[in-house]
């Protein structure tokens, strides 16, 4: 609750509902203070050793009530200093630069400000130990108007060059932001002291510029001025904005040399910067050489081994913590919950939340926003939204990292919700908001709202963004558009491994295998070095376009010459473009050489391969590796089930289906939901439940006989005839013609599901595009047609 000055002669304050100033009292107990106050004599606002009985007539002497007005600032009383200063008759420039100097060191900045000019007004004269604080006072505001008024008054005044009013410029500049006017107060400084270095260094990181900060650092020592431990505390935190464990441990040996290495703030930045550029067991090594370790020290030690994906050593921290007599803050609990969530304990993080309550931490609006973070990724978007709603105060941030929970566990419409609401609460979307919810559109295929996004990403200026330029580009990818996905990306000023790796996934999952090589050759070119996403992308295209000889190369290229061992993913693609091409005999001899342990994914790929292949030997062969680790696995079972039916061979189809009924699993019902006019209909095979199912069920009866392509393509007559009522039956079918008859001439049709659909389904899929002239998007597949020519170009891959 901030207090605002009003300009009268006596201190008057309007209330504000903001949130309180940092070190300052919350502004209704300062405001009741002085109303209680404001009638009691002078003398009744003393302390007690200071009380008297004399009258309300009498007066202090001035050197008495100066007296008085300094020990109510120096023991922090503001309130009370206030009360003292309006009743002075006379007030000279320092009991003036006294009072705004107080409003300034406790968050009162706006009131600190507005006291400078109403001293102005008064004509008393503004000096060099008032311009510092009023200049701080700007920074404080983030008001970079204010601050060039306060700037170009010191022109008129002569104090353009004083020492300490030009340290004080170079701070607030940096602090808004504008670090050019920063650099440019700091070189036309005519003499520079170790607080004006300090100044420069810490403006730099203000405006999370790491590198240039390291740089002053050095400049500095080439002018051999010695560095204090503000020096050291800035130069670590630039060295963890750059992730540089090589200049961090020359910032180490500076600390060593300048012999601050038993300071506690260094000791403590040095663990935090360990930390946060991987050196996780240096940062033990100092913690553990540490003579009198506190709560910071350890805090840092926590996240330390949070950021460095050691969950559990992050617990047993916290736990020795307790140990040694010391109570964790709020920022202990801040740094513990990413751990609850990289290990996915619910249990610990609600243990967390229980002991926040216990102790008083909540409310707490970083401490809430940990809270819904962990619960998002922990899998309990409710209770992300329920302490969302608990909240306070909410800010931007804290709206972000919802939307982004609902998004992660599926709940897209509430995401989006949020999304409206947080509009309507004046917060205005920046960049991770828009990385945030971007997501949330191609889940659901609104490619419509997701243009909106992009028009106002290009609106509110942030085309130079590569992190949202790549989400974007993911976007129209996920959407079935590559064209648009393509211009997103061409237009990406610094294109970096992310946006060249979404590129090359975007055509591959479109089947255009070999403009996403090309696109990897020019990546190359470029000199941006792939990762190992990058070459899940790769190998996938080559598997698409069925290029085996390059897909080999790629795979034997990854190790020998970017350093990269093939992950479970990487064999998984391999396994995949050797299934389609049939090569399974070179499979099989893939996964035994493999040099992880093969997992029941990988012999599922086998096993999926020689089913389409029809090599019931291996496909025996992959199941007998699978079933003792996943006995339970109805795909499995499903596989050998159609691959025996496939061979006519119908004792094991039998026997196969005997087996699922004793261990009583149950093939997966096939779901599929399309969205027409903002509402979900679901629909499952054979599904006779819907208002119009007999309208659904004659247009996908005429759209079966119409003889354009052949719809089945097993030879087998028994296994045709089993199949083909199933097939009309099929839930995409269904959903598909009812999003036919539904939506507009024209319109897509948008379609999500939760199964795999077969190549019968996909020919009709075709058909349907091609006979309604009609865009129709299922899941993440994309069928997506363009008639060109008067021809059927189909992109899917499935």
């Amino acid at each position: 609750m901030a207090a605002v000055l009003s300009p009268s002669s006596s201190f008057k304050f309007v209330i504000n509902e903001n949130a309180p100033r940092k070190g300052a009292k919350r502004g209704s107990e300062l405001i009741n203070q002085y109303d209680h106050i404001k009638h009691k004599t002078l003398t009744s606002v003393r302390t007690t050793n200071l009380r008297s009985n004399s009258s309300k007539t009498e007066k202090r002497s001035s050197f008495r009530q100066m007296e008085s007005f300094i020990s109510y600032v120096e023991s922090g009383s503001v309130d009370t200093a206030l009360q003292l200063f309006d009743e002075m008759d006379k007030r000279s420039s320092f009991v003036w630069n006294l009072v705004i100097r107080v409003l300034t060191n406790n968050g009162f900045f706006k009131e600190a400000l507005d006291l400078y000019y109403r001293m102005c007004v008064k004509g008393v004269r503004a000096d060099k130990f008032t311009f510092p604080f009023v200049i701080k006072a700007c920074g404080g505001c983030l008001d970079l108007v204010e601050g060039q008024k306060v700037h170009s008054k010191l022109f008129i005044v002569g104090l353009d060059l004083d020492l300490y009013v030009s340290n004080s410029l170079v701070l607030m500049y940096a602090k808004v932001g504008c670090i050019e006017f920063a650099e440019k107060v700091f070189d036309e400084m005519p003499v520079r002291d170790l607080v004006s270095w300090n100044s420069m260094i810490n403006g730099y990181i203000l405006v999370n510029d790491g590198i240039r900060s390291l740089e002053c650092v050095c400049k500095m020592q080439r002018q051999r001025i010695q560095p204090d431990r503000f020096t050291i505390v800035s130069a670590l935190h630039a060295a963890s904005l750059v992730c540089s464990l090589n200049k961090g441990k020359e910032i180490h040996a500076l600390v060593i040399k300048s012999k601050l290495q038993c300071n506690e703030m260094v000791q403590t930045s040095l663990i935090d910067m360990y930390g946060k550029c991987g050196g996780i067991c240096y940062a033990e090594r100092v913690f553990n050489m540490s003579s009198c370790i506190r709560v910071a020290a350890w805090n840092a030690m926590i996240r330390g081994y949070t950021l460095n994906g050691q969950p559990f050593e992050s617990f047993s921290c916290l736990r020795r913590m307790q140990e040694n007599g010391l109570k964790p803050d709020n920022v202990s609990l801040i740094n513990s919950l990413p751990s609850c969530s990289q290990v996915g304990s619910l249990l610990r993080g609600k243990t967390v939340h229980a002991y926040a309550i216990r102790m008083g931490f909540l409310p707490h609006i970083v401490l809430d926003t940990a809270l819904i973070d962990m619960y998002g990724k922990c899998g309990e978007p409710r209770l992300a939204k329920l302490v969302f709603s608990h909240m306070h105060q909410r800010n931007l941030v804290s709206h972000n990292t919802l939307i982004s929970a609902l998004g992660q566990n599926g709940q897209y419409r509430d995401a989006l919700k949020i999304f409206s609401d947080m509009w309507n609460d004046g917060f205005t979307p920046d960049a991770v908001t828009i990385t945030a919810i971007l997501p949330v559109y191609y889940e659901i295929a609104h490619v419509r709202e997701g243009k909106q996004i992009h028009g106002y990403v290009v609106k509110s200026g942030m085309c130079s963004n590569t992190f949202v330029l790549n989400s974007l580009t993911y976007m129209y990818s996920k959407c079935g558009d590559i064209v648009s996905a393509r211009d997103v990306f061409d237009g990406i000023f610094l294109k970096d491994v992310i946006s060249w790796n979404t590129i090359i996934m975007a055509y591959a999952i479109h089947g255009y295998g070999e403009i996403s090589v090309n696109l990897f050759s020019e990546m190359k070119k470029k000199g941006i070095k792939p990762n190992s996403s990058t070459f899940v992308s790769v190998l996938i295209s080559c598997s698409v376009s069925s290029m085996v000889e390059e897909g080999w190369k790629y795979f034997t290229e990854m190790k020998s010459e970017h350093g990269i061992d093939p992950c479970i993913e990487h064999y998984g693609c391999m396994l995949d473009l050797l299934g389609r091409v049939g090569d399974l005999d070179k499979a099989k001899e893939l996964i035994t050489k493999m040099s992880l342990e093969p997992t029941s994914r990988i012999w599922g790929s086998l096993l999926a391969a020689s089913r389409h292949h029809k090599d019931v030997e291996l496909a025996e062969f992959a199941a007998k590796q699978i079933i003792p680790s996943e006995s339970d696995n109805t795909g499995l079972f499903v596989l050998l089930s159609n691959l025996y039916a496939e061979t006519g061979r119908w004792e094991d189809v039998r026997r196969v289906k005997s087996v699922m009924e004793s261990q009583r699993l149950k093939k997966t019902v096939g779901l599929t939901m399309v969205d027409i006019k903002d509402k979900t209909f679901k629909f499952t095979d054979q599904d006779r439940l819907h208002e119009h199912s007999h309208l659904i069920y004659d247009v996908l009866d005429t759209i079966v006989k119409n003889p354009y392509v052949n719809l089945f393509k097993f030879k087998p007559v028994d296994l045709l005839r089993r199949r083909s009522k199933s097939a009309d039956w099929h839930s995409v079918r269904l959903a598909v013609c009812f999003g036919l008859i539904s939506t507009q001439i024209g319109s897509p049709v948008l379609v999500r599901k939760n199964v795999r659909i077969c190549e019968d389904c996909h020919d009709v899929m075709k058909k349907i595009s091609l006979l309604c002239h009609r865009e129709i998007i299922v899941g993440d597949s994309k069928i997506y047609h363009h008639f060109e020519h008067g021809e059927c170009s189909c992109r899917g891959y499935w």
